[in-house]
């Protein structure tokens, strides 16, 4: 029988699209001026902005883009305010998709949305039709070095750690949500930049794929959502079979 290959929002990776500068900024600039407005413009004092700042940083954004995130976040700049929403619903083969968006215009947000499930043959739900099976968690991602278990465990003993799983020089940690900023603040003193740092939305179980078809359906709407500007993340309980997990690989 058959083992089985998690392709979850752990591991999904983004779409060719964006390694676009222009959407990787929109992306993180609007994840600054949300956590400003938050938590305040200090990064010293608001966690989930330093996390943002570092991500911005790493995707080579300008010190006057960040400034202006953050002026924008707690008002000293003006300009629309952006607000965030949540969407769910199924792809292919009854898989659980959520959809966290970042939008000055609610309406035209709601109506890009419901044209994507749309055009892909998905099913759009109501609020808590799959959020239920989802456990919003803390997340890291870490690279190199300190990509290994033993490491990251002693490292993390007394910052409340519900998982480390390390494969092929990743490694991914999972935490309850109020963990983030200890372990971020850990992260930093000892000069470990995590490739990602945010707060995720995790399945507490999976939708088993077996057909390569169907994994192709639900991996190109979360690609196209993901493509899309006013989305800033999409999670999903999809579980991919070895078969259809090589498969795929194969043709990458």
């Amino acid at each position: 029988m058959s083992g089985h290959n998690k392709w979850s929002s752990i591991k999904h990776k983004k779409g060719a699209a964006d390694a676009k500068r222009g959407a990787i900024f929109s992306r993180v600039s609007k994840e600054i001026i949300q956590a400003a407005r938050e938590g305040g413009g200090d990064p010293n004092l608001n966690a989930r902005l330093r996390a943002a700042i570092a991500a911005a940083k790493a995707a080579n954004m300008p010190n006057d883009n960040i400034d202006r995130a953050i002026k924008k976040g707690t008002g000293e700049l003006g300009g629309a305010a952006i607000e965030e929403f949540t969407y769910e619903g199924y792809a292919a083969g009854g898989v659980s998709v959520i959809i966290n968006c970042m939008s000055d215009n609610k309406n035209r947000c709601a109506s890009d949305i419901r044209s994507f499930f749309t055009r892909h043959n998905c099913k759009m739900a109501g609020s808590g039709a799959v959020s239920y099976k989802f456990k919003r968690k803390s997340r890291f991602v870490i690279e190199g070095e300190w990509a290994d278990e033993d490491k990251l465990m002693e490292l993390l003993m007394d910052a409340d750690v519900d998982d480390i799983q390390v494969d092929d020089g990743t490694a991914e940690i999972l935490a309850a949500p109020d963990a983030f900023a200890k372990i971020l603040a850990i992260f930093e003193a000892n000069g470990i930049v995590a490739t990602e740092s945010t707060l995720a939305m995790i399945p507490d179980s999976t939708t088993m794929v077996s057909d390569l078809g169907t994994a192709k359906s639900v991996q190109k709407f979360v690609d196209a959502l993901e493509d899309y500007d006013d989305c800033q993340a999409v999670y999903h309980d999809m579980e991919l079979s070895d078969d259809v997990a090589e498969a795929l690989a194969e043709e990458e």
